[in-house]
This record gives C-alpha cells, structure tokens and sequence, in this order.
C-alpha cells in the first residue's frame, strides 16, 4: 500500500507516529511562517502543517507549488493541533511533513471541490467524475451501497434466491416505449432493453425457485422529470405459493428493516388503505400522510343555496387549512393562480376564514348565510384561526386539483418534513382503466396483474368490467411510490381473457407473450411479487427530491450523459453491418 493510514482515521493516539498518507490538496493556506494543507481521500481529510524553522525549506517550497486536487503521497509525524476542530473526526491531529512526493498534478477543475461548490447542474454533470469527489455525492452514493447490502442481508434471510435475468430481450406494446437493439446477427430484427424482468420472473416460478430476487437495471424510453432517468434500479421480487398478504409481510418486513438499518428507526407496522379511500381522501393512489389534511366533502351542504359554480357541480370538496385565517388576499391570489394553472387544472378556489368567536367570512358570502356557513365549518371540524379551501367540479378532476394544493399548503405549513416517515400500503387497485383516445381498457398495473378472486364475475359483462378490482399494491412513503406489485395470473385461460379485454387477439397473444402462456400449461404455482424503486427508495432515505442524487453516472433531463456525449450518431460502417439505413424525420 503507498499509505499507512487514511486521511480519516488518525486520532489522538496516534500522535508521536510516523506516518504517511496520500491524497487529493482540497487546500491549502499560507500564513508566510507556516503552511497548512488540507489533503482529502474518501475517508476524511487530515490536515498538514509545515512551519518555518521546524520542517525544511526544501519541502515548504515544494508545498507552495501544490495547486487544487494535486494528487500527493506525504511522509511526517503526527501532532496534537493547537487549535482544534470539532467539526471533522481528526481535527485534533495534524501531520508535520517531512516528504512531500507529487504523484499526479491537476489542472484548476472547473469548480470548487466543496460540499457548497460554485459549479451549476450542467456544468457538474459534464465533469461528473470530479462532482464524485464531493463529500455529500460521495456520502450519497455510500448509502446506496448500505441499502444495497441491507436488502441483500434482509432477503437472503428469507431464503430468496438472486438470480440474473436476460437485458436482451423482446420488445411488447405494452407501458412505456422499449429502448430497442438492433441485433447484427438477425437482419432487420431488433432486442428491447427490459423495462421489469417481469415476465422472468413469473418464469422462474414456473421453474420451482419459490423465492427470488435482483437488484436490476431496468430501461424506459419516456420523457424525464425529477424522480426519472431512463436507465433506473429496481428491488425485482417474486414469490410462489402465497397470497396477497403473505407478500405484505414480507415486505413491509424489509421495509422496517431498512429503516432500521439505515434510519435507526422503528415501525411496529405499516399501515394500509384502500385504493378508494386514498382517492376520495386525498384525491390520488399515492397519498402524503405525514399530515391530515383529509378532504371533506360538501354537496350535501354547500349546494342549493344559489351559488351556480357549486350548485352545477359533480363535487364540491375542500381541506382545512388549520391556522391559515391570517392568509393575506396576496396569498390567496397566489393559491387561486396556482389551481389554475393548465396543469392543476381547477377553475377557481372559495375559501372561507373562521374567525374570532367562530364566525365564517367566506369569498361567497352573498350566496350563503351565517347559519348556512357554519355547516361548513362543523363539516370540517374548523375551529378559530383556521382556513377552508374549497374546489367544485367534475369529481376526478377536482380531487386531482385539490390534491396539488393540499400538498402545496402542507409544504407551507412545514407538514412535509423530510426527517419524518410515512410508509403506507395502498391496496385493491382498480384492475383496468378505460381510456377514451384509445377506445379502449389498459391494465392498471400491468397485464399479469390477477384480479381480485370475489371480482372475477365481473369481467364477463361490459357494464361492470371497469369494476374489477386488482389483486395489487403499492409502497409508498411520504406521498412517493416506492414499490409496487400484485399476486399473478397463473392460469392460462384466465391470462387468456385478460389479454382479449386488453384488446390482444389471440393470434397477438400468442406472437408477443406465448412462451408465458405456454409455460402455464407446465403447472404454475400459484405467485406474486413486488419491484421496489432502488433509486427512488435512496434518495428520500437520502432527504432529496430527485433520484439522480444517487446515482453515480446518471443522465440530464433530455436522456444524454452529457459526460460522454452520448447517444452519439454511429459510423456508417456499423450501419452497414446492422443493415440498417437511417432516414431521421425531426418531429
């Protein structure tokens, strides 16, 4: 080894040692009598000193030619500092240094190499490899690893078997668009980049694995946001003979484990909600309940009394903002333009304060008495100094809306505090989803997601199909879906029919998804299983908004690593050898 300690493990007991450490010069400053220099590996940073009159001037001269990110090996004594640092585990020591050696110079990297550097997004990512040189992306990157050990710890306890699945393989119209490979050797044919390992999965229950698992790269080919890339990591499960709750425990087993580990946090159980419930409460599947907020509806007091905004809507509903009364018409205004914004899509926002001694003074006054507006106030339970928030509308689309201000004022209120966890189970999704461009249903989760035995009857007319509900579930912690998954269909007539519901003829059944069906035929297992977000999971572990945080080479928002420029054109040679001939129509 060219070091004998790291930069962060010398203490107090150390001193008097000769040692010698290696490292990157994070800084240096130079006081004229004496020089220090901070030197940083992965593990710390030690500080090194060089004193007039006490190490040589041969070496203090080499010292002052060291620039930023000098990679050096240096020989000297440990010493008790003078002036300690609490901040930083060896700020007790430094190192008198009697050798310098330069085993690499650097050029001044385009920003500063510090936990608050001056280097924006872009200009961070194209240099990526230094960005990985700073202590909160390093950090980030060590709790990935954690968590990666954990699961593998937690579910190699539970007998799962990790088994790797093919990258390369065939491209279904089903989810997301594929990635696709065209393959040399098979003219004109092409491999897809999996989006899930799900149908491998289901295989290997077939084949008596019972329980597996692995920690997978998984590709979609669709537009980018904060919690996106298009290559991404998943926590892929599946298990044979068991029921939706066996897959609960098991998982919610891993879920409390991690935060254990991880978190030193304890959860004596996940709690669990209906599929309904969490929409009719708070207006989507995947609710924040770090905080209340319920919705409350109110067409059973809020119509009839003139107010046609209200009184021609499907549903009026609306949240208790507690403590808002105060809200300044500014900050109203402010709320009302965000509901309306194309993508909230609300038409507008009533609201009403409680004030002192109980009175309600709403922006609808002249359409509701006191008497009348004082039902409002018992509907949602208000007391004084509280603020209602209220949305009409066609029922969907107003729960969607008041969803997005719901979270807007929890985030106001400080009621989304990154510290805090909320895991929850949401279950008994609807099975299939009518789409209306496409005239047809889709699967809400995925096609060999099994319905819920109780609804099978349901699929046989067309009045009640949208009815069904699903065998599924999904994970989600402080409103983020973390996880998601449902018992499978193993019977191939049933699979069969839901492929005919999707709108597959039998001949498409068979071209896109037959070795499955085929597979049914060799006695499936009854099975299920659950795909956990491996990047999402981290990054709220982590306290951050955006997965990309936690991964070491990820891509910018329009899919390029703009670090190695690519995707990149091919050479017409490669081409040529894939017959393949380009004609690109810019949409």
């Amino acid at each position: 080894m060219l070091r004998t300690h790291t930069n962060g493990e010398l203490r107090q007991e150390n001193v008097g040692q000769t040692v010698t450490l290696v490292g990157w010069v994070q800084r240096t400053r130079d006081k004229g009598g004496i020089l220090w220099i901070d030197l940083r590996d992965r593990y710390g940073i030690t500080q090194l000193a060089l004193e007039e009159g006490v190490e040589s001037e041969e070496v203090r001269e080499k010292a002052r030619t060291l620039g930023r990110e000098f990679v050096v090996s240096v020989t000297g004594k440990v010493a008790e500092r003078y002036s300690k640092n609490a901040h930083i585990p060896t700020g007790d020591i430094e190192v008198r240094v009697e050798k310098i050696e330069v085993l690499n110079p650097a050029k001044l990297p385009p920003f500063l190499i510090e936990d608050d550097t001056d280097g924006g997004d872009e200009l961070r990512m194209k240099y990526r490899y230094l960005d990985l040189r700073r202590t909160p992306v390093r950090n980030n990157l060590m709790l990935r690893h954690r968590m990666a050990q954990a699961v593998r710890r937690y579910l190699d306890g539970q007998d799962f078997i990790e088994v790797e699945t093919p990258v390369l393989i065939k491209s279904t119209p089903e989810g997301a668009r594929d990635f696709v490979v065209p393959s040399r050797m098979n003219p004109g044919e092409f491999y897809a980049l999996p989006q899930s390992p799900q149908t491998f999965k289901q295989l290997l229950m077939v084949s008596g694995f019972d329980r597996y698992f692995q920690i997978v790269k998984c590709f979609r080919d669709e537009d980018l946001r904060a919690d996106r890339q298009p290559e991404f990591t998943q926590i892929d499960c599946e298990m044979a003979f068991v029921e939706q709750e066996d897959i609960l425990n098991t998982f919610e087993g891993l879920v409390r484990y991690l935060f254990k580990e991880i978190k030193n946090l304890d959860f004596p159980t996940v709690p669990r909600m209906e599929y309904a419930d969490a929409m009719r409460w708070y207006g989507n599947d995947k609710p924040d309940v770090r905080f209340a907020m319920k919705f409350v509806e109110l067409n059973d007091v809020a119509q009839g009394q003139g107010f046609p905004v209200f009184d021609s809507a499907e549903l009026v509903v609306g949240i208790n903002a507690a403590t808002c009364a105060a809200y300044t018409r500014k900050q109203l205004d402010e709320l009302t333009a965000m509901v309306k914004l194309p993508q909230v899509g609300a038409t507008g926002l009533v609201y009403a304060r409680v004030e002192s001694g109980g009175v309600v003074k709403s922006s609808v006054d002249k359409f509701y008495s006191q008497e009348e507006l004082q039902k409002w106030k018992t509907a949602f339970n208000a007391n004084e100094g509280d603020l209602l928030l209220i949305m009409a509308g066609p029922a969907e689309k107003t729960r969607k809306a008041l969803s997005v201000l719901r979270l807007e004022m929890g985030q106001r209120l400080g009621l989304r505090d990154k510290d805090t966890f909320a895991p929850l189970w949401v279950v008994n999704f609807p099975l299939l989803e009518y789409i209306e461009e496409e005239g047809r249903y889709f699967a809400m989760h995925h096609p060999f997601t099994s319905p819920k035995p109780d609804d099978l009857h349901l699929l046989d007319s067309p009045a009640t199909i949208g009815q069904a509900r699903a065998n599924a579930y999904d994970l989600v912690i402080n409103g983020v879906e973390v996880g998601g998954g449902s018992i499978r269909i193993h019977d191939r007539a049933v699979q069969a029919r839901m492929f005919s519901l999707l709108g597959f003829s039998p001949e498409e059944a068979q071209a896109q998804f037959g070795f499955l069906l085929d597979a049914f035929e060799y006695g499936a297992p009854p099975h299920g299983g659950i795909a956990f977000g491996f990047d999402r999971l981290c990054s709220l572990f982590g306290g951050a908004d955006s997965i990309r945080d936690f991964i070491a080479f990820p891509k910018n928002n329009s899919g390029r690593d703009v670090m190695i420029d690519s995707p990149s054109p091919i050479s017409d040679k490669q081409l040529t050898e894939l017959s393949i001939k380009t004609d690109v129509v810019v949409k």
